[in-house]
């Protein structure tokens, strides 16, 4: 079988319906967005069309969304610039023991800056207890930044609950979208929160184009010219931008029947894994949980033998680990969940569905799967 791309959670490929509606602003209509030519200017208005059309989509006004170069630099500006625009009013920040490194790196960034983070830690299913949150706020906290979903166990957290609670207090409130993004119904104006951010790339867009949408003010990372209302300084990338849009809207009005079909190879997977006996645990929430996304472990397996074997049958996947000289760094995600020595640490394997996956390709990658884990067992190559 050709390659089977069950990795989306890291990368989705570029959809083409999203590229050709790209591809004119790279070629006849590549005006920068600030001139005042008429290239310039029908360059500004795609770029104006698409943040329209975002807007409406998420439920927001236009004057709120800040393109950026990604979903790492959304996380960036909503924590690092909020902290240093508002650091008069307390210098303390709640985040969680299992976010995205982009959030995980800024906090430490301020923490090296002389401000305090509080980690909070989460339950086995990976979700953070509200109580905790309650707990830790301070008069002195100005920000909780709490991810949306997982992006290795698909864990969705409270965050309307945890929203709610901090309406009475003087903390911002910013989640990281960027999975849940485009699998779940995102209504912002409805949404207790008041920044979140999302990343193209992840929805069949393109690479290098996020969004931060924020209702509070923050301190600019760039400095140069005056674009995005001052706040994201740089030449605005207008081919991705009207390519995010278009992915958006895609995801938009394809969502609820991507979540059913996505539902439905998880059950695959499960299913395909019980029938060849394969001893096995899901990881993560299987009741609050992104429908894309569904990690397994194999107990007594080692993970880079597994994605090496994957590999070899034309299998793309992937885990929470780092491997670096042969080592292997367990995932910060399942350390919060199980502890530092659980072996389902060094074991697990995330599945993440998208666009172009079948029903023909799951089954072949649960069967692949269980023959492989078998075999792996079978000649003793396990911890």
């Amino acid at each position: 079988m050709d390659l089977v791309y069950v990795d989306h959670a890291a990368t989705s490929p570029l959809h083409p319906d999203i590229l050709e509606v790209m591809m004119p602003y790279y070629t006849t209509h590549f005006g920068n967005p600030s001139s005042i030519h008429q290239a310039g200017r029908r360059a500004r208005a795609a770029l104006d069309q698409a943040r329209s059309e975002i807007a409406s989509l998420l439920q927001v006004k236009e004057e709120t969304l800040v393109f950026t170069s990604g979903g790492t630099e959304a996380d960036n500006m909503a924590i690092i610039g909020y902290a240093f625009e508002n650091q008069e009013r307390g210098r303390h920040i709640i985040t969680s023991q299992i976010e995205h490194h982009a959030v995980l790196h800024a906090c430490q960034e301020l923490e090296a800056r002389g401000f305090e983070v509080t980690y909070l830690p989460v339950d086995e299913s990976g979700e953070i207890n509200p109580q905790t949150v309650k707990d830790a706020l301070r008069d002195d906290t100005i920000l909780v930044t709490i991810m949306y979903g997982n992006n290795e166990v698909g864990t969705i957290q409270p965050i309307a609950e945890i929203g709610e609670m901090l309406l009475d207090h003087q903390a911002a409130f910013h989640t990281d979208a960027v999975q849940a993004c485009g699998v779940l119904e995102l209504n912002l104006n409805s949404l207790p929160v008041d920044m979140a951010s999302f990343s193209a790339h992840k929805i069949n867009g393109p690479k290098g184009i996020g969004l931060l949408y924020t209702k509070e003010r923050v301190k600019p990372l760039l400095y140069g010219g005056e674009q995005e209302r001052k706040r994201r300084a740089g030449t605005e990338n207008v081919a991705a931008i009207v390519g995010f849009a278009q992915a958006l809207k895609l995801a938009t009005s394809t969502l609820q029947e991507r979540k059913k079909q996505y539902e439905e190879f998880s059950q695959r997977i499960i299913d395909g894994l019980v029938s060849e006996k394969v001893e096995f645990t899901i990881n993560g929430s299987q009741s609050e949980r992104l429908p894309h996304i569904i990690n397994v472990s194999f107990p007594g397996i080692h993970i880079e033998q597994l994605l090496m074997n994957l590999d070899l049958v034309n299998i793309a996947a992937s885990s929470g680990s780092a491997c670096t000289a042969g080592s292997v760094e367990p995932s910060h995600v399942l350390v919060a969940m199980f502890g530092k020595e659980d072996k389902r640490l060094t074991s697990a394997v995330r599945f993440s569905f998208g666009y172009g996956n079948t029903n023909e390709q799951i089954d072949y990658v649960a069967s692949q799967t269980a023959a492989i884990v078998n075999r792996l067992r079978e000649t003793e190559q396990f911890i």
